[in-house]
């Protein structure tokens, strides 16, 4: 105790101003966080540029080299000094921080960099000579001539040689190269006209391209769709749905995939604001939201949403970054995304994802012939009396059996071609058989549905419930004895603004002085509740995001679990039509393509694919 406290000095600290090269050196901390980072922020000058094609090379996950080379504007000779200067930029004039319209305007990204690493520009703009200016640990050398035929090409070398401590924690090669590519492939996501290539110098020479999506031509949606189709493979664009939705001046566009195409991590969330990619908390909250109905909670969905709104409206000046954003109105934004994704998912109806049929086709593993045909003995050849039955036996009927073939027919009264017929083509098809009392086979114009009885009656039944809940106020418990919960002063406050909204579900609060509240009502569906744990949790999501879903959720949860008590169980036979009455309501339903947990209900296999694996193709 009686040890000097080491931040307390017996002298008066003296202020004093920093030098150039050590602000750019601590604005490179912020800015320049690893390999990927750096190409960040040249990527998107070049974009800011007006580039058309961006070429980004890279050795040693880029701890040794990094080049960008784009098609953009260029720059003069007099500008080559200029843009090395801190807060140096062509993107804003300063007299309003939130018109922003380009990927940069800080004018730290390119200073930072010379001020760690060896930085070399060459450039040429339109009507001048190509110039190259070099800077190496801050210390810049004068312009020089240069030979370019357009645009920028900047090269960074030996990042982080100026300060060592950050190279200690750099990640492996592998992972800082898998970092970068994850930048260019966001960056790429977000410019589906310009081509981009990635390529990997390690190896010395030529390397070897890790990335190439070329411009795509079209409207936004024919373009974006090409471009993810590059990115993450054409099941992501068969399985996604054409998000297109407008809110009170925001504009929500993308596309977000089937539930049944759902992932085992967030690795295929991407999302943009005014055609910036970020990575915020409240939009990510808001797509689990949207989907929280129809994913369990170890899925994760996959979508790529642009959210576009005028510039004021949104701050994206919040981190050196710029990777977060700060909403004017957070609400609207969260209500745009979890209704437009939503709207789109109940539209979808019954369809469900290609992926489960291939899924399925996989698992039939159709006997593979040997490579060497087996030996054909003499006595296992067809002699000419064999083959004379065989060709009788396939020819056509003749009068008298025909006669007697027809004796065993079913009766014209006994059976209904004209609406058996009708039925097949229905999305679903018509039911023709039910197996193991639990899978329903119905054959369909194209090829057959294979039906999880179970797993489709639970959905139905949920969505009826959640009509007529909808319907009407959900039925509330009055407590013999209100529960008393003490809470601090702004949380009481902050659910107080939210009572009505939470009566709607059944949850009725009021002030019961200072800073405590009085549950008066629960929601009967939900039997008895801890009241207290249950507004800890309400007010946990108020606080992270501004409005909660989870009293929804454990309405929903009760909702849910009755569906599946009172769906058709296992092991039950069902009727013709019975079920072909299941088929024409799951056609009817929205997202009766997948059960509550998220689970496929049906499988819908081609007559091609059938074919094929029976080799008649």
């Amino acid at each position: 105790m009686n040890a000097q406290n080491p931040n307390i000095r017996a002298d008066r600290p003296v202020i004093r101003q920093l030098e150039e090269a050590v602000i750019n050196r601590i604005a490179a901390g912020e800015v320049v966080e690893r390999p990927a980072s750096a190409v960040k922020e040249l990527v998107e000058n070049a974009l800011d540029a007006g580039a058309r094609r961006v070429d980004v090379a890279y050795a040693d996950g880029g701890k040794t080299l990094i080049r960008v080379t784009d098609d953009g504007c260029g720059m003069t000779a007099d500008d080559l000094p200029l843009a090395l200067s801190r807060h140096a930029t062509s993107k804003i004039d300063g007299s309003d921080l939130l018109d922003i319209h380009s990927f940069g305007f800080r004018g730290e990204a390119l200073p930072s960099l010379g001020s760690v690493g060896r930085l070399i520009i060459t450039s040429r703009a339109e009507g001048a000579e190509a110039a190259q200016i070099a800077v190496s640990g801050g210390r810049m050398d004068p312009v020089r001539p240069a030979a370019l035929n357009r645009g920028t090409v900047v090269e960074l070398r030996d990042l982080f040689f100026a300060t060592p401590a950050r190279l200690k924690f750099l990640r492996t090669d592998r992972a800082e190269a898998q970092a970068i590519a994850d930048v260019v492939r966001r960056l790429a996501m977000a410019e589906p006209y310009v081509s981009f290539t990635l390529r990997d110098l390690s190896g010395g020479g030529e390397g070897r391209v890790i990335l190439r999506a070329d411009g795509c031509q079209g409207d936004l949606f024919d373009a974006l769709s090409a471009r993810l189709a590059t990115l993450l493979g054409r099941e992501f664009t068969e399985n996604a749905l054409r998000i297109d939705a407008e809110r009170e001046g925001l504009r929500l566009t993308g596309f977000a995939a089937l539930p049944t195409y759902s992932r085992g991590a967030a690795v295929e969330q991407f999302m943009f604001v005014n055609g910036r990619p970020v990575r915020d908390k409240l939009l990510i909250g808001a797509l689990r939201a949207a989907y929280a109905d129809v994913l369990s909670r170890d899925r994760h969905p996959a979508a790529v949403l642009f959210v576009s709104c005028a510039p004021e409206r949104v701050d994206v000046n919040v981190h050196p970054a710029k990777a977060e954003v700060r909403f004017r109105e957070p609400g609207v934004a969260r209500g745009l995304i979890v209704s437009g994704l939503r709207h789109a998912l109940a539209e979808a109806g019954h369809r469900a994802s290609t992926t489960v049929a291939g899924a399925t086709l996989g698992a039939f593993r159709p006997e593979t012939p040997s490579p060497v045909p087996p030996r054909v003995y003499q006595m296992d050849r067809p002699g000419p009396s064999l083959l004379r039955a065989a060709t009788a036996f396939q020819a056509p009927l003749g009068p008298e059996l025909a006669e007697a073939s027809a004796r065993f027919d079913p009766p014209p009264e006994a059976r209904d071609d004209a609406r058996d017929e009708a039925a097949t083509h229905q999305p679903l098809g018509a039911a023709r058989a039910q197996v193991h009392e639990n899978y329903i086979i119905a054959q369909t114009e194209t090829g057959m549905v294979i039906v999880d009885q179970h797993a489709a009656h639970e959905r139905l039944i949920y969505e009826r419930l959640k009509r007529l809940r909808d319907a009407a106020r959900v039925p509330a418990q009055a407590l013999l004895i209100p529960e008393i919960v003490d809470l601090s002063a702004s949380d009481a406050a902050l659910l107080l603004d939210h009572a009505e909204t939470l009566a709607g579900l059944g949850l009725v609060v009021e002030p019961f002085g200072g800073s405590a509240v009085a549950v008066r009502e629960t929601p009967a569906i939900l039997g008895e509740v801890d009241a207290r744990v249950l507004l800890r949790d309400i007010l946990d999501e108020l606080s992270d995001q501004g409005s909660s879903q989870s009293l929804q959720a454990k309405i929903d949860a009760v909702l849910s679990r009755m569906a599946c008590h009172g769906s058709i169980r296992s092991g039950r036979r069902m009727r013709v039509e019975e079920m072909n009455a299941l088929l024409r309501e799951m056609e009817a339903t929205p997202l009766s393509g997948q059960c509550n947990h998220g689970r496929p209900t049906y499988v819908e296999l081609k007559l091609s694919d059938i074919e094929r694996l029976f080799g008649r193709t």
